[in-house]
C-alpha cells in the first residue's frame, strides 16, 4: 500500500552519517535501546539491505515507524513484505503489514503515548526531544504523523 507522505523522504544528515557505524555496532551485537538491524530485499536489485531501526514492543505486539517517511528502507519493506530482524541475538523472519491511515492514527494517538509512558524519566524526556526535533507529530498530531510517518506491524512469519 503506498501513501503519500508529504513531510520527509530522507533521515537527516547526522542520522545518515551515523547509519553505518549504527549498522556495525548492531551486526557485532552492541545492545543499543530498541534500535536492532532491519535487513529486507532491495526492491530494485533484490540484493539484502540491512538498516538501523527502533522496534516498539508492547503487549506482545511489535512496530517500526518510519519516523522519516518515505526512505529507502520504508519503499523496500512495503515492496517486499517481509524482512529479517535481529531480536536478542537472533535473525527472526517476519511479515510486515503497513497499517492504513485510521489504523496509524489510533497507533499515534493510543500506541505510542502508552509506549513511551513505560520509559524511565529520562528515556521520556530523550523521546520527547528526539520526537521534538525530527517528528513531532509522532507525539502531538496523531492525524499528521498517520499521514506522514508508515507504520508496519511485525508478525511471525
Amino acid at each position: 500500500m503506498t501513501r503519500g507522505i508529504a513531510s520527509m523522504n530522507r533521515a537527516p544528515r547526522l542520522i545518515r552519517l551515523s547509519n553505518p557505524l549504527s549498522r556495525g555496532l548492531l551486526r557485532l551485537g552492541m545492545p543499543m535501546g530498541p534500535n536492532t538491524l532491519l535487513t529486507v530485499r532491495g526492491r530494485t536489485s533484490g540484493e539484502p539491505r540491512s538498516a538501523a531501526v527502533a522496534i516498539m514492543e508492547m503487549d506482545g505486539k511489535r512496530w517500526i515507524i518510519g519516523a522519516y517517511g518515505a526512505v529507502q528502507w520504508v519503499q523496500n519493506l512495503r515492496a517486499a513484505g517481509e524482512a529479517d530482524v535481529q531480536l536478542k541475538g537472533k535473525t527472526v523472519h517476519v511479515r510486515a503489514t503497513e497499517l492504513d491511515r485510521e489504523a496509524a492514527t489510533i497507533f499515534f494517538r493510543e500506541t505510542m503515548p502508552a509506549y513511551v509512558a513505560h520509559f524511565p524519566r529520562i528515556g521520556r524526556a530523550f523521546a520527547k526531544i528526539l520526537f521534538g526535533s525530527v517528528a513531532p507529530e509522532i507525539l502531538s498530531d496523531p492525524e499528521r504523523a498517520a499521514e506522514t510517518r508508515p507504520v508496519f506491524e511485525l508478525h511471525a512469519a
